[in-house]
């Protein structure tokens, strides 16, 4: 199948952003035609001025549209696009110049019809950002599930960046109205219909995240809660590892107790992780300010993301509720 890539990225409240992301794609190596298409969810702050500075160096499409979530502007995008290959990017990344290169010479060695890639910390970001980034994609933190490895049993693509075609698109309808967690949603899908997907370590991409500590919590907070309602949708994906942070938490109150009382052992082996942390943090990162912050990023990872799953769990069971109706802010009306 010849590819034709379409670039899908919503935007909500963010035109600076998304200048940056699409000043890289003019950068692009790749020698073919592509298409952007930008869908404006509802924004109060418009990308439209940014958007036609690129108008005439850019395929570009830009719609706007109610808020209706992430999700559903993909999908929007996506009915739009004319390509036979949608690229689903957030619109707080920015693209290596071989970006397309990477996905199209992988794609061509072994087509899957969805997969993900990546993603690295800019120079330009900050510390705290540079943290974020170490603490969500490290083996130490997150086994390598968001592309820090290779070696991964079956690779759930990230919409940050992610690639899916338009047959594969059309067969699954699209993401779901859940946010965040449609992307693991999508995935599993995707697979329930017979296709595979693969990691492309190459095709990765700079991405933000969240720029501060709280907007952090609150983002891995969601991740934690929405977590058991993905597994009470897919019970066959559900994991033991997935309590790991909320353990991780109760573990390291108890070690605090437990030291206090004379019983040290306990605390020193979590003091021995978070040694083994800040030296692989050092050592990935070179700057020991982004290295001590990682330590914080983590802390912060396990709390948000533990407590919210902590709560999921026992609200999903004992709420005796739609998940809809215990979390109306997990869900996006759609339009």
């Amino acid at each position: 199948m010849e590819l034709s890539f379409s670039f899908i990225i919503p935007v909500y409240n963010r035109p600076n952003e998304i200048k940056e992301l699409l000043a890289s794609l003019i950068t692009q190596t790749f020698d073919k035609p592509f298409e952007v298409v930008i869908v404006e969810d509802g924004s109060t702050v418009s990308s439209a001025a940014i958007v036609q500075e690129y108008a005439d160096s850019l395929n570009i499409s830009y719609y706007q549209k109610p808020n209706s979530g992430p999700g559903d502007s993909r999908n929007y995008g996506m009915e739009k696009a004319k390509g036979n290959y949608f690229i689903v990017l957030d619109s707080d990344c920015i693209l290596p110049p071989e970006y397309l290169m990477e996905a199209e010479k992988s794609l061509k060695a072994e087509f899957v019809h969805c997969y993900g890639g990546p993603d690295a910390a800019h120079e330009s970001f900050s510390s705290v950002q540079k943290a974020i980034n170490y603490a969500m994609t490290s083996f130490f933190t997150t086994g390598g599930i968001r592309g820090g490895k290779k070696a991964v049993d079956k690779f759930q693509p990230r919409s940050f960046n992610m690639g899916i075609s338009k047959k594969a698109f059309e067969d699954v309808g699209g993401y779901g109205n859940i946010h965040p967690g449609e992307d693991p949603d999508l995935t599993i899908r995707i697979w329930n219909k017979g296709y595979e997907t693969k990691l492309i370590p190459t095709a990765y991409v700079f991405h933000k995240r969240r720029i501060d500590w709280n907007k952090f919590y609150i983002q891995v907070n969601k991740f934690g809660m929405v977590r058991p309602i993905l597994n009470q949708w897919h019970p066959e994906t559900t994991k033991i590892t997935y309590w790991f942070p909320t353990l991780f938490c109760f573990g390291f109150l108890i070690s605090l107790v437990l030291a206090l009382l004379g019983h040290a052992i306990p605390l020193l082996c979590y003091g021995l992780y978070f040694g083994v942390l800040l030296l692989d943090a050092l050592l990935k990162t070179r700057n020991l300010k982004v290295a001590l912050f990682a330590l914080f990023a983590t802390g912060v990872q396990f709390l948000g993301y533990g407590y919210g799953f902590l709560k999921s769990t026992l609200y999903l069971k004992f709420g005796n509720k739609k998940p809809e109706l215990l979390f109306p802010k997990l869900f996006f009306k759609t339009n």
